[in-house]
């Protein structure tokens, strides 16, 4: 039989995987700043410090999510139908 916990707690079950991602959005960006410094090839370190601090603007998003800091991420039951 299927857990009622997401039906009806469906926010826990959203934070639940935004930590998960976020965590591997850690992992991904520790990566790229350690290849950054193994490879000699300047473009190659620029492609690298590139996509970390786009991951970072990404787990920065994930973040407010979690903490419902950003008014986007806010749900409002004042929206226009």
């Amino acid at each position: 039989m299927p857990s009622t916990e997401n039906r009806t707690h469906p926010e826990l079950d959203a934070l639940h995987y935004v930590a998960k991602i976020r965590g591997k959005l850690d992992d991904l960006i520790s990566h790229l700043r350690e290849d950054e410094a193994k490879v000699s090839q300047s473009k190659a370190q620029a492609l690298f410090e590139t996509s970390a601090e786009v991951l970072i603007g990404l787990r920065t998003a994930f973040e407010h999510y979690e903490k419902g800091t950003e008014a986007a991420m806010r749900e409002s039951s004042t929206r226009a139908s």
